[in-house]
């Protein structure tokens, strides 16, 4: 897990379980995104919560999710 933290003390990362985030301070947990079924049967990540895009269709649940994590890394959880 990585966690950014920022000149102003604020904490980024991409939740996960991995530590309890209350050992830090009050957590403020905000959605990055939604992974949804399509119609089809499909799967969609939709970045729009953190100004991204629609990723996908992906045919199983579990490469949407890849995809999310993959796209949080590199556009929102680092940003220039």
């Amino acid at each position: 897990m990585e966690l950014v933290i920022t000149t102003d003390g604020d904490v980024r990362m991409i939740y996960a379980e991995s530590i309890d985030l209350h050992a830090i301070g009050l957590p403020s947990i905000r959605r990055g995104s939604h992974v949804e079924p399509t119609a089809g049967g499909c799967w969609t990540a939709d970045l729009s919560p953190v100004g991204g895009p629609v990723l996908g269709p992906f045919p199983i649940r579990s490469l949407a999710l890849d995809a999310e994590i993959d796209w949080l890394h590199q556009h929102w959880l680092l940003p220039n």
